[in-house]
C-alpha cells in the first residue's frame, strides 16, 4: 500500500471547474479522479471535455 500522499493537478482541477455544469454533470469520479492526477484520460472523459480543450502548445 502507497503511503504516499497523491496532489492533485492545480491546472486540470482549475480547468474541470470551469466547464459548464451540464458537462460537470456527466462527469463520473473515476474519470475527474484520473484527469486530476495526470493519469491517463479515459476515452469516455474525452469525448465530454473535447470541446473545451485548447492547444497550447501552438
Amino acid at each position: 500500500m502507497k503511503s504516499e500522499k497523491r496532489t492533485p493537478n492545480p491546472e486540470r482541477v482549475a480547468f474541470l471547474r470551469s466547464l459548464p455544469i451540464e458537462v460537470k454533470q456527466e462527469i463520473t469520479g473515476e474519470e475527474s479522479e484520473a484527469f486530476m492526477f495526470a493519469e491517463e484520460i479515459p476515452e469516455s472523459l474525452y469525448e465530454k471535455i473535447k470541446d473545451y480543450i485548447t492547444d497550447d502548445s501552438k
